[in-house]
């Protein structure tokens, strides 16, 4: 009868811990050591945001939060003139910049959807000019130091103005 001691003792370690009472404080990590506040926060490894181009606002000149930032890149994205009339259009660029808001290497494209593969290089190209035309960013030297070296997966959105459609 060795395997059923083997199997209860392989079932009692894999049983759910219990839970203990959640006394309100924020939880910062994986795991708490002892009495301390855990871990501090971070940002993710990559930065991710998806943005509906064109603007409808002027981003700020100068980006000191993500939530700038981003506008601050999407601010010079424009639809390429053959693509324009394209219902839902949507690109994903990846790049990294340095402290300064400068590029560490070139943009990858890495998703288009909403056009065919005739029309793709159109697109990619207006997206990598796009960039070209707001970068180096114009950002914080803060949000220079939070950012540099991290992966940035911006996707722009292009949904067309129909007067018949809603939303």
């Amino acid at each position: 009868m060795r395997g059923r001691g083997a199997a209860a003792a392989l079932l009692a370690a894999l049983a759910p811990a219990s839970a203990g009472a959640w006394d309100g404080q924020p939880f910062y990590g994986y795991a708490l050591d002892g009495e301390g506040p855990g871990y501090p926060l971070s940002l993710p490894q990559t930065l991710r945001a998806t943005i509906v181009v064109p603007l409808a606002a002027r981003p700020v000149p100068r980006a000191n939060t993500l939530a700038e930032f981003y506008p601050a890149l999407a601010a010079c994205w424009r639809p390429p003139a053959s693509l324009e009339d394209a219902p839902d259009i949507e690109i994903t660029a990846r790049l990294s910049l340095r402290r300064d808001g400068s590029l560490i290497g070139p943009p990858r494209i890495t998703y288009a959807r909403g056009v065919g593969p005739k029309t793709r290089p159109t697109l990619v190209h207006a997206t990598l000019d796009g960039l070209s035309r707001c970068l180096p960013a114009r950002i914080t030297p803060g949000l220079g130091r939070a950012i540099a070296g991290r992966p940035v997966a911006l996707r722009f959105v292009y949904r067309k103005v129909d007067a018949n459609r809603p939303g």
